[in-house]
C-alpha cells in the first residue's frame, strides 16, 4: 500500500473574523503529487503556510511520519522530514549554486550542524564558506539530479530564474526530506524552463510525498495524482483530476464556465 507520510485534520485559520482556511483536510503519500489550485485568496498558502509551521493553526491537527506535529515550530517540523520551497525565490544569491546546495546539506549534519560557521565578512562584503568535506559528496548528488552540474559553480545571482527554481529545490532535498511542499515552483518560468521543472517533479515524485499549490493548469493536469480546488478557503472538489476537470462547481468557480481544459 502507498505510504501515508503527512496527514492534515480539519486545518482552520482565523485572522480576526476572517477564516483564511476553513477546515481542510489534506493526505500526502510516498509517490504521489496533491495539487491544489483555486482563485488568487482562496488560502492556498496560508494552508501551505499551516501544514510547515510558518504559521499558528486555529484549529485542526498534522501528523508527519507517524508523529504529532501539531504546534510545532517551522525548524522543528522541517528537521522531522518537511521541506519547502517558496512563493519568492529564496537562494543565496551571492554564493555559488555548489555552496548554496553544499549549506542546506550541512544543515543536516547530525555531529557538527553548523561546525565550521558560515562568516558573513562586512568589510569586503562577500560571505565565506568553510563546509564540511562530508557534505561534498550529497551536495554534488543533488545538483547533478536537479541538472545544474553545469551551473555548479555559477553565482547563484548569475543564473536564470528557472535554474534559481531548480537550485532552490535542490537546496530543499538537501536537507533530506520525506515530504516537499512546493508554492508555484513554475511561477515566471518560460515554456522550456517550466518542462524542465516538470520532468525534475516527476522525478522526485518516486521517493517524496508532495504537495504542489500552481497556477500552471497543464503543469498541474501533467503532474497531479490527486487534486484538491479551493475558493474562499474552504475546499470545494477533492478528487483524481480528471473527475474535477469535469466538476460544474470547480469550472463555475474557477476553470470558467466555457473552459474546457
Amino acid at each position: 500500500m502507498t505510504e501515508l507520510l503527512l496527514s492534515a485534520k480539519n486545518l482552520t485559520k482565523h485572522f480576526g473574523g476572517l477564516a483564511a482556511v476553513n477546515d481542510v483536510s489534506i493526505d500526502l503519500f510516498k509517490g504521489q503529487i496533491h495539487a491544489v489550485i483555486g482563485p488568487n485568496g482562496a488560502g492556498k498558502s496560508t494552508l501551505t503556510n499551516l501544514v510547515s509551521g510558518d504559521l499558528a493553526l486555529t484549529s485542526g491537527s498534522i501528523q508527519l511520519n507517524g508523529h504529532d506535529v501539531t504546534g510545532w515550530s517551522a525548524e522543528k517540523i522541517s528537521k522531522q522530514g518537511l521541506g519547502r520551497s517558496f512563493q519568492k525565490t529564496n537562494v543565496f544569491l551571492p554564493l555559488s549554486v555548489w555552496d548554496n546546495v553544499r549549506l542546506a546539506a550541512q544543515s543536516r549534519n547530525n555531529q557538527q550542524p553548523w561546525n565550521p560557521l558560515t562568516w558573513f565578512n562586512t568589510t569586503q562584503n562577500a560571505i565565506i564558506l568553510i563546509a564540511s568535506k562530508s557534505m561534498n559528496m550529497p551536495a554534488t548528488a543533488i545538483i547533478e539530479l536537479c541538472k545544474l552540474e553545469k551551473r555548479m559553480h555559477a553565482i547563484a545571482g548569475t543564473i536564470s530564474h528557472g535554474e534559481q527554481r531548480q537550485l532552490e529545490i535542490a537546496m530543499t532535498l538537501a536537507t533530506q526530506p520525506q515530504v516537499l511542499l512546493l508554492d508555484e515552483p513554475l511561477a515566471g518560468m518560460g515554456v522550456a524552463e517550466a518542462e524542465r521543472m516538470i520532468e525534475l517533479l516527476h522525478t522526485l515524485k518516486k521517493d517524496h510525498a508532495m504537495l504542489l499549490v500552481e497556477h500552471d493548469m497543464d503543469a498541474v493536469f501533467a503532474l497531479a495524482d490527486k487534486l484538491t480546488v479551493m475558493v474562499n478557503g474552504q475546499v470545494i472538489a477533492s478528487d483524481i483530476p480528471g473527475n474535477v476537470r469535469a466538476d460544474p462547481k470547480v469550472q463555475a468557480a474557477y476553470l470558467g464556465e466555457e473552459e474546457h481544459v
